[in-house]
This record gives C-alpha cells, structure tokens and sequence, in this order.
C-alpha cells in the first residue's frame, strides 16, 4: 500500500522538482536510448576484434518492433559511413554497409523510412574510387535495394546510378579485386533488368547495361570450344550439305561450314544457388544478365528495345563474323532461353531487319556475315520447333535483288566477289529457313504480290533472280511436308502474266519459276557460273551439261512414277488398260537413257549461286510434282500459244516454252483429271495450229522468218514429244523425216524431242538481216514438208487418241482440225493476263518486296527494242480465213464491256426531284421497258441466228488472237476494245417500280 503510494504521487513530484536529477525524470524508467546502445555494439572495441552478425541482427530486429526509431538509426549509420570513410577505415565501413543489408531483409515493409540514407550510402560507397572494395560493397548493397522493392516508387532513385554500375562493370584488369568489382557491377545490373522486367519499365539508360554485359562475355572461351566442336564435326557438316544437295566448293563465302554449326545449349544459371567462385565471376553475371534481358522481351516491342543496343553494339566492335564473333553465341543462347515463350523467330525476324540499319545497309561483307548469323539461328529453330510466320523473307529477297542489280553495274572485282557473297549467303539463309517452314502459303503469296508489277530492264530481272532463289528454296519446304499441294492460283496466274512478260529474260525467268515449282527435281543440280554472267549481262560463253542431265534423269523419274503406279492400279475399262500400258512403256524407253542432250542455256538463268552440286539418285524416291488443274492447265496452254505468237523472242524462250509444255504434259499423264480428254486434245491442238500458222501465206512479212523457223521447231519438238508420251509409234518415221535437228542454227531437238537452244552459237546473230535471209530460203521446204506430212499425222493421230481418250474419231478429226483458241478466261477475264503488259507499259512506279523500283529502271539497249518490238505487235499478226459472220458475234468480254459502260451512264444521268404524276411517271416506265425490250429480243435473235450457222464451234483463231494481242501490243484495256453496235439494256431504277407495279 505504501509501495504504491510513494510511486503514484511522491516519484512523480520529485521528477518534477528536482529536474536535475536523471535519475528521477520518468521517462528513465522507459528503455528510451536502446538504439544507441545497439548501435554502439555492433561496433568492435578493438581493431582485431571481429564483427559480431548476432549483434548487427538484435539492433534490426528492435527496429523491426520499433519502426519510429529507425530514422535515427539510419540517420546515424549514414553519418557514420561518412566519418570512416574519410577515416578509411574500411572495416568499419563494411560493418555499415552489412547492417543496411540486414535492415533491408529484416525490415522490408518499413522500407520509406530508410530508403534515402540508403541510398546516399551507397552512392557514397560507389563514388569511393580509392578502393575497389568500397565500390564492390556498394554495389551488392544496391543489389539487395533493388530485390526489396515491392513497387516502383524508388525507380528515378535507381536509375540515375545506371551510368555510374555500367563504369563499374567496365574496369579493366585481371586482379582479383576487379574481377570481383565487375562481378558485383554486372550482379547490380542484372538485378536493374529483373527491376525493369518486374515492374515494367525500361530504363533510359538500358542501352549501357547492354553493353556492359556484352563487354564481360567469355566469347573467347566459347570461340576455342566452337573451334573445337567445328574439328570434330566437319566430315558430319559436310555430310548434311551433300544431303541436302547444296555441297560443293562456295566462292566468296568461305564462312559457310561454321555457320551451319549449331550453338551447343547454354546451362541456365541461378542466382541463388552459385558457388562462391561463381559469384565472383563476371562472365557468369552477363551471361545471367542476357537471360534476363530475354525474359524482359515478353513481346515484339521490348524485343526490339532488347536487341538494338545489341546490333549496334555488334556493329561497332564487328562482332558480327560467324567463327569469331559474339553476336552468334549471344543470339544462339537468347534463342535457346526463349524456347519456352515461343518467340524465337523474333529474334530471327530482328537479324534479318537489321539488314536495313543504316550502319549495314551500304556494308555488303557486313551484310554478308549478319545473313550468315541468321542462317545458323534458322537452322537452330527449325530443328526445334520450325518456323511459324515468316513474313521477313521478303527483307532477304529485297536485298537478294539489290545485290544482283549492283552486281550488274560496272564495279571492280573486289565489290562483285562481295555481292556474289552475300548473294551465296542469302541463298543459304533462305533454303534454311525453308527447311524450317510449317505452312509454305505465305512464300507463295509473297512471290504472287511481287510479280504483280515487273519492270522492263536490270531491275525487273534482279526481282526474277531473286524470286528464283526463292522459288529454290520453296521446293525444299514442299519435299520435306510430303504433302501434294495445288499449284496455287494467285501465283500462276502472276506467272502467266510475267510469261508475256516485255523483257524477254522475265519471261525466260517466268516458265523457270513455273518451271521449279512444279517439278522441283528437276533443278537439284545446276553449274550457276554462267547463269549468273547471262543474268547480269556478262557475256561469259562458259556453259555445262549438268543441269541438262539433271532434268532428264527428273523426267525419267517422273515416268518412273506411271510406271510404279500401275502395279497399283486397276484397269475399268479398255481405256485404262491400254493407258497403263503406256506408262510401262514410255518409262522403260526413258530408263534407257533417252534425253541426256539437253541445253543448259535455260538453266542459265535458274540462279546466282556460284558452285556445282551433286545429283541425287531420282529413281530411287518418288518425285515431288505439284498438281494442276484442268483451268490451270487451258490457261498454260494459252500462254504458250500466245508467246509463241511473239515477234522478239529468243531461242531461250522458245527452250522454254518447251520445257514447260513438257512439264505440263508429264503432270497430266499423272493426275487423273475429270476433263482429261478434252486437254488432251488441246495439247495435240496446240503444235498443230501452230504449223498452220506457218502455212499460211498472209504471215509472210508479219513475223520475222527467223521467229517463224523457231516457232516450227518448237511446234515439232512438241507434237513429236506429246507423241512420244501417247505412245504414237505409227509417226516415229514421219518425225524421223522432219528436219528438226539443223534446220535452224540457234536451236535443235534432241533424242527425246525436247527443244534447246544451241550452246555454241552467238545469240546476238539472231534476227539479223543475214539470219532471216538463211530462215526465208528454208521456210519453203519447211511449209512443203509440213503439207506432206500433216494429213498423215492427223490421221495417225485420230487412230491412236481414239484408244487412250473416249472420244470417237469423227468427233477426233473434227477438233484436232480446228485451229486453237485461248482460253476466254484468260484473255478477257476481269483480271486478264494481258492487261499487266498495259500496266508495265504506262507505269511510271513499279513495286518489290518494298516498294523502292525506280521509275526509269530501263536495262538497256536491248530492252528498248524489245519494248519497241511488243508495242508495235500489231503488225506481226499472223491473219487467218476466218467466217463472215465470227465479227458481228460480241465476245463475252465486250458483252461485259457494254454492262459496265451502261451501268456507269444511268449512274451518272442526274434524277429528276420535281414531283410527277402517276400517270405520267407509268407512261416512261412504260416506255423505258419497252425500249429495253425491243434491244434484248433483236440481241437474242440475231445470237440464236448465228448459232444457226455452219461454222458453230469456234471463234475463228485470228479473231482471238489479233484482239488478245492487240491488247499486249497496244496496251489496251477492256473500255478501249472495238464495241459492236448491240448493247445489253440499260438497268435503270424504274425497272424495279415496272415490275411492282405489274407493267
């Protein structure tokens, strides 16, 4: 009781009296100065005496439970780290700096209430250039600040020391207290990168920490295992490339077996759990950093804001070389990290963009060795999980074609070897990603939408070559899915148009994309060399056979194919069996080696890449043929009729107009077609009308004599292969006796009647004033051989096409001697084929994979007069007996013409608003639909008339060809054709008011 009393009311009286007296005052009982007690205790009373971890983890666990001491207690750290940093009293200072860290673990959600000093610490640790320790402290303790952030309140805080680590991680020198300082510099930043992947933000200095990782990577280590791996796998490398059919000796690009070694995968380090020499090694810090610059990369665009300081950092310092530099080892384990998110082609996409970076653009070596760091990234991702979108393979085609068009211009020798390079590498980039390719539609598209608009000149036959290329690397991606696809729609048609093409190499370029595409074995060996000089116009006369046999010895697989499928087909009808043993013929007598004499002029132009490969065994797998179908094939057949028609083509059209006829005949001996019949006939139609051609009088003067000698060599290398392929034997003699072989000095049929151009000869001597005097003295024998022969060949050919088609022979005879027509689709179809020859010839702007054709990108001398030659096509019409009553028939393109043109009047005819009467408004309805109906019953009668007439079947051949022609040679469009008086009635509002009104 009195205890209680004396501490209740006489204590409290005495503290307030005897204010002197400490002793006395209440707030003594309180434990009010602990923290300065704590803090003296974690300092040692002597200089030997180490630091005690127990003591430094009291005092933060009481500011812990006492969070409004903490200022204070920061405060005095702070002050203190001043004191014995002036003192240099590095023990000391490394008692300081180890306590933040324990406040920073232990008293994480009160944060706010030290963050400052903290900070100013450690700027104060990182500013101490004295000693690498300091600095070292300074950066592990930013570190453990950095992991404690729960939100991006102190992001500007941290920033603004970026500049200040990067300078860190840059110190030079082997000792053991720089590498540590780097180690815990490059630790720093790497946790800057988890901030800035954590709370999304990119700092403005990001540019540095990438370069300042990239500084401290152990590429020189990765470089001797890379050495190493490369020694050991050599023999394999070259395994894989003969395999593919693309080995050999490679000029200019001696760097292509270390890009086709894929980068080993990198371990994926942890942080927390390194060994304490780990810890200590900067290179594994940047590697750690990459890591997390990729898991910052979620997307495109921080992809993007990853990789830029990377390329230009590569650039700089020429990193980019393949066997020594740092950008395939970096770009490799990036790719492999992302593996998991699936954006590895990003990283793809970002190399080949970075190809117009101004820093490359101009560099063809540099261009050269960024291709060959993508190549080997292609080959990494397609052996993981393939290539989905590839939508940057027009970047590599657009700078294909800039290399091919420099490589044109007069240049020294030193620059070509570059272009052939880096065209060499674009090549092999291009086949690796197709290897890799998942869906092959958008290579397809991508090729349709840049042959839409060809120039004339040297920049229209870049955009060729580099769309060959291409069409190369597609056939691998076609083979390796096994998957027989269509020939796609958009692309042949493109292809048709550039077949008709002002530029005579385009049209050669066309029937060789075609020609690629569809029968891809055909071009697994080729010698480039002079493909390549007659591409840029160097007149090179070196030339080889081996593309030559390799389209045979294809072929003669393709045949090899009818014959294997008759073992598995059974015979419905006699048609069939007959057919069957067509193919067991036809195959057996190519097995024999028939076709091995081919020209390799055509091949000349099939591609830029400057080695000779090896030929695979095609007899041994069955070859990849696309399918075509019946409309695809009407309207080849068309445009061969047409080209054929041509004034100013060379023999290499001529040689390829050939193969492709052959191609396409193959492909329908193969496919089982609805309308098989009929294209049969068609074929046989085609050669036949064009020896008609030449029989006729009128042409005389209208085609050069030497077109016209081709075109009969042509005409019979094709009936007498299509012969060949039926198994018409009956006509082995007749063809025997036809002058084909020496008849014409520039081409020549060989054994299997395929058309090539002569390899020995000057091309320039073709249509000279003396060729066409030699073509006028022979053209006589060749119309008189022709007469005598071609009643023999249509009857021959009645009897056999009655076997293998279902067609009698009067119904034979009858179309086989009409005259061939094109199809109407395709000369006055809504985008019609010849109306791109308008286009190229009125353009002023071209397109490419980018848009960058220049306006005047004329080729040369030759290209105006061939220009000059198509545009005055009108005169070398061949004309033809045609009915009297074919001209009054409007064609359905005309018939179209008229709706359209009556359309847009009634569009146009202003409506009048003032109110009628209804009396009034009935009588011109009335008088409207009267009108109209008188037009569409004279139209219907004078068609049922003609339909009355002899001659019903077709249109005369002159009648289709001088207006599709026409069309070519004058650059017409659809309203600029010669209208026929009739007009389909005009659609008029009031006809719909007639017809609810009941008139």
């Amino acid at each position: 009781m009195e205890m209680g009393v004396i501490s209740r009311k006489i204590f409290p009286a005495c503290g307030n009296m005897c204010v002197c007296c400490p002793a006395l005052r209440s707030r003594s009982r309180q434990p009010v100065k602990r923290y300065r007690k704590l803090l003296a205790d974690i300092f040692p009373k002597s200089p030997d005496e180490p630091p005690s971890e127990r003591k430094i983890i009291k005092l933060c666990e009481y500011a812990a439970k006492n969070p409004f001491r903490i200022p204070k207690i920061a405060k005095y750290l702070e002050e203190r780290c001043y004191k014995e940093l002036r003192s240099e009293h590095i023990k000391l200072v490394n008692i300081i700096a180890e306590s933040f860290n324990k406040l920073l673990s232990i008293c994480k959600v009160q944060i706010a209430y030290f963050a400052v000093d903290v900070l100013n610490v450690i700027l104060e640790l990182l500013s101490y250039s004295k000693d690498e320790t300091i600095q070292t402290l300074g950066c592990q303790c930013l570190s453990r600040f950095i992991y404690c952030q729960v939100d991006a309140t102190y992001t500007h805080s941290i920033e603004k020391l970026v500049r200040k680590v990067c300078m860190l991680s840059q110190e030079h020198g082997e000792a053991r207290e720089k590498r540590c300082l780097r180690a815990s510099s490059l630790q720093c930043l790497s946790a800057m990168v988890w901030f800035m992947a954590e709370f999304s933000h990119i700092f403005v200095d990001f540019d540095e920490i990438v370069h300042s990782a990239l500084d401290n990577f152990d590429w020189s280590r990765q470089n001797e295992e890379a050495d190493a791996r490369e020694e050991a796998h050599h023999n394999w490398v070259d395994e894989v490339i003969r395999c593919e059919g693309r080995g050999g000796s490679v000029i200019g690009n001696d760097n292509r077996s270390s890009c086709l070694i894929i980068q080993p995968r990198p371990e994926v380090k942890d942080p927390s759990l390194l060994t304490r020499e780990e810890i200590e090694n900067p290179e594994i810090w940047a590697q750690i950093c990459i890591q997390r610059m990729v898991e910052l990369a979620k997307e495109s665009t921080t992809m993007r804001r990853v990789l830029d300081p990377m390329f230009v950092y590569f650039d700089s310092r020429q990193h980019w070389a393949p066997q020594k530099g740092l950008a395939m080892i970096v770009l490799s384990r990036m790719a492999y990290f992302m593996e998991n998110s699936g954006n590895q082609r990003l990283i793809l996409a970002s190399v080949i963009h970075h190809l117009d970076h101004k820093n490359v653009m101009n560099d063809p070596q540099l261009k050269t060795c960024v291709v060959q760091v993508a190549t080997s990234l292609a080959m990494q991702i397609r052996s993981g999980s393939g290539l989905a979108e590839i939508v940057f393979v027009g970047v590599l085609c657009r700078h294909l074609r800039k290399s091919l068009q420099a490589s044109s211009e007069f240049v020294g020798e030193q620059e070509l070897n570059l272009n052939i390079s880096l065209q060499n590498s674009i090549d092999d980039c291009l086949q690796e990603i197709a290897n890799g390719v998942i869906d092959a539609q958008p290579l397809f598209d991508l090729m349709a939408i840049t042959l839409e608009n060809i120039p004339s000149g040297v920049v229209g036959r870049a955009t060729i070559g580099s769309l060959i290329i291409l069409a190369r690397a597609l056939t691998l991606a076609l083979s390796r899915l096994h998957s027989q696809q269509g020939f796609p729609e958009a692309l042949l048609v493109q292809l048709l148009k550039v077949m008709l093409h002002l530029d005579v190499e385009a049209r050669v370029g066309a029937h060789l994309i075609f020609s690629i595409l569809l029968f891809p074995s055909s071009f697994h060996t080729h010698e480039i060399s002079s493909l390549r000089s007659r591409y840029l116009g160097q007149h090179n006369k070196r030339h080889s056979h081996a593309a030559s046999v390799s389209a045979s010895a294809s072929i003669t697989a393709l045949l090899e194919k009818l014959r294997r499928n008759r073992d598995s087909t059974k015979a419905e009808n006699h048609g069939n069996i007959v057919h069957d043993q067509e193919r067991d013929i036809v195959a057996e007598d190519w097995n024999q080696g028939c076709g091995l004499k081919n020209s390799p002029n055509f091949y000349k132009f099939t591609s830029i890449i400057d080695r000779a490969t090896g030929s695979p065994s095609l007899t041994d797998t069955e070859p990849y043929v696309m399918k075509l179908t019946e409309d695809q094939m009407a309207q080849l057949l068309s445009a061969f009729w047409i080209q054929a028609n041509l004034p100013d083509n060379l023999p290499s059209n001529i040689e390829a107009m050939a193969h492709s006829f052959i191609l396409t005949l193959i492909v329908l001996r193969m496919k089982n077609l609805k309308d098989r019949d009929n294209l049969v006939i068609r074929f046989f139609q085609l050669p036949l009308s064009l020896w008609t051609m030449l029989l006729d009088q009128s042409n005389a003067g209208i085609m050069p004599p030497a077109c016209q000698r081709s075109v009969y060599v042509l005409s019979a290398g094709m009936l007498a292969f299509a012969c060949k392929i039926y198994q018409i034997h009956d006509l082995n003699d007749v063809f025997a006796s036809l002058p084909m072989s020496d008849v014409d000095p520039f081409l020549s049929v060989s054994d299997d009647y395929h058309v090539y151009a002569k390899i020995h000869v000057d091309v320039r001597e073709y249509g000279t004033a003396a060729d066409n005097q030699l073509a006028c003295s022979m053209l006589s024998e060749l119309q008189n051989k022709i007469r005598e022969c071609q009643s023999i060949i249509r009857d021959a050919l009645v009897h056999n096409l009655a076997n293998v088609t279902e067609l009698d022979a009067d119904e034979l005879a009858m179309l086989l001697s009409e005259k061939f027509k094109p199809d109407e689709e395709f000369v006055f179809g809504p985008q019609s084929m010849l109306d791109q020859n308008q286009i190229i010839f009125h353009s002023q702007e071209s397109l490419s994979f980018d848009g960058d054709f220049p306006s005047n990108s004329a080729g040369g001398e030759d290209d105006t007069i061939s220009e000059a030659s198509v545009s005055d096509l009108s005169r070398f019409i061949p004309k033809m007996p045609i009915s009297p009553s074919a001209p009054q028939v409007i064609s359905i393109g005309q018939l179209m013409e008229s709706a359209l043109e009556v359309a847009g009047q009634v569009a146009g005819t202003a409506i009048s608003t003032s109110p009628l009467p209804y009396n009034a408004m009935a009588s011109q309805c009335e008088s409207l639909g009267t009108c109209a109906r008188k037009k569409l019953s004279n139209w219907l009668a004078f068609e049922n008339h003609y339909s009355q007439a002899p001659d019903k079947s077709f249109l005369a051949i002159a009648d289709i060809r001088n207006s599709a022609l026409e069309k070519v040679a004058n650059g017409v469009g659809h309203a600029q054709l010669p209208r026929d008086p009739m007009k389909l009635p005009p659609a008029s509002p009031f006809d719909n008011f007639l017809k609810a009104a009941g008139c």
